[in-house]
Order: C-alpha cells, then structure tokens, then sequence
C-alpha cells in the first residue's frame, strides 16, 4: 500500500487516499503503524497504514493545520494553524498544553535537539519556544528584500540542519 495525500484515489487497487480534505501535513512514525495528517478543515486525523482508515480524529483547532513537527525522543508532537500550537500525546491524541502568544498565521514549525520549538509566520516572525513549558524566550523579524513590501516577508518553510544548531528558513521574496 501507499497513501495519497491529495483528493481522489489513482489506484484503488494499491493505493489507500486520506479523505475529501486537502491535507496540508503528515507525520510518520517509527513505532507505530499510523501517519497523522492536518488538514485546513481544521483536524488532525490519525491513520491506520494496514487498513486505511482514519482511527481517531481531533477537532480542537480553530483554524486550519498549516504545520506540524514530530518530538525526536518524546510520543508526541504538535500542531499549528492560526489560532495556536497545540501539543499531542500519541498514539491517541490527548492533548498535554498549548502553546498560545504567536498572533499570526504560522506557516512552518521546527524543533532541534535541544528541544527548542521554533514558529515562523506569514508576516516573517519568528518565536523561538521552550517545548516543555511554552515559554517564548526569543522573536526574530524577517527584513523584506529591498523593492518588496512588507507584507511579503513570509516564512513557509524552517528546518534545523542535522547539528540542531543553524536555522534555515525559505521565505517570500521577489
């Protein structure tokens, strides 16, 4: 089997699709035989890989799921949208804390080794986080290239190189 992350199914002989929903997220685990995608109709939904179907779905969010971001030593992970980060427990989705204070939609969510959480937005800030407790203890602000407007500052995408140490971001520019 494969999963399709987007509507309709190619092949329904081998192929198993993920709803009607446009999924903007999936993560994968290495312990458990499940993806859990978010989606911009607001859910995070956990899938089963052997059967396809959706085992349990979490309607606390307000606005649609744009990132998500696995724990590398913890079960858990944490979703993001308009409205604020929460974070899960897996495999079930029990909710531990949220993660609130970021007032813009966020586009992308990293985490590094030493377990800061790292938000980046579509007006180009950024809010660096302590994953355990929330608390936000830094915010970086993109600077617009020369001859853009400010508005087009946005961060879509982060990651941490494998050293946990630098920052990479894809941002909005001319």
């Amino acid at each position: 089997f494969f999963f399709q992350a987007e509507d309709g199914i190619r092949d329904p002989l081998w192929s198993r699709g993920l709803g009607d929903v446009y999924k903007r997220q999936i993560l994968t685990q290495g312990v458990e035989p499940q993806i859990i995608t978010g989606s911009y109709d607001t859910t995070v939904k956990f899938w089963d890989l052997g059967t396809g179907k959706c085992m349990q779905t979490l309607t606390q969010h307000k606005k649609g799921i744009r990132s998500m971001v696995a724990h590398h030593e913890e079960y858990t992970f944490a979703s993001a949208g308009a409205d604020k980060v929460r974070v899960w427990k897996c495999p079930d989705g029990q909710p531990l804390r949220n993660i609130a204070g970021h007032n813009a939609i966020i586009n992308s969510m990293s985490l590094n080794n030493d377990n800061v959480l790292v938000t980046a937005a579509d007006n180009g800030s950024m809010y660096f986080w302590d994953w355990a407790s929330g608390y936000n203890f830094q915010q970086m602000k993109s600077v617009p290239q020369p001859g853009s407007l400010s508005c087009e500052s946005g961060i879509f995408a982060s990651t941490f190189d494998r050293s946990s140490l630098r920052l990479i971001t894809g941002e909005c520019d001319k």
